[in-house]
């Protein structure tokens, strides 16, 4: 997954019972599933009923509102309220929509992820990393994980559809 498909999460595109992620408008305007693995459920399900709190209150306010697309929000007008449409990682306060001026909730900027990965490297003292590399590290095979064996034997899991055999 990539840094902004996961700021961009809604709380809808996670399905919890077929342990999938729904990922909207990826790279290439695309919209696939992933997978979602066993080990982030149980903090992921406690940060979303934390946020749904956010919710309610926002709810009470009348302040519930998130950005949607625009045909999105034309054709359905209550949907920017509705729990499904939520942002699961939302800023702290609102942000005003340039085009109409309502101030909304918003996914928080993907600086703030980047900042805390930074600063957990740091503090475990591992190698220096980012949240870029993690994405691929998973992506490829065991064997690659090794730093030994990553130039001798995975030189070809990098390689792209375009670039020449190796």
């Amino acid at each position: 997954m990539r840094l902004m498909e996961c700021m961009r999460l809604r709380v809808k595109d996670i399905d919890f019972g077929r342990g999938e992620i729904l990922i909207r408008d990826g790279k290439g305007v695309k919209d696939r599933v992933t997978m979602l693995p066993q080990s982030p459920v149980a903090p992921l399900q406690a940060h979303l009923q934390r946020r749904r709190a956010i919710h309610e209150a926002d709810l009470q306010a009348g302040m519930a509102d998130v950005f949607l697309p625009d045909a999105l929000a034309r054709k359905y007008p209550h949907a920017r309220q509705e729990w499904g449409w939520q942002y699961v990682f939302v800023t702290t306060g609102y942000v005003r929509d340039p085009r109409s001026g309502a101030q909304r909730r918003h996914h928080q900027d993907e600086k703030l992820l980047q900042r805390a990965m930074k600063r957990a490297v740091t503090a475990a003292e591992a190698l220096p990393s980012w949240p870029h590399r993690i994405r691929y590290a998973t992506a490829l095979p065991p064997i690659c994980l090794n730093p030994a064996t990553i130039f001798a034997r995975c030189r070809s899991y990098w390689a792209t559809r375009m670039s020449a055999p190796r």
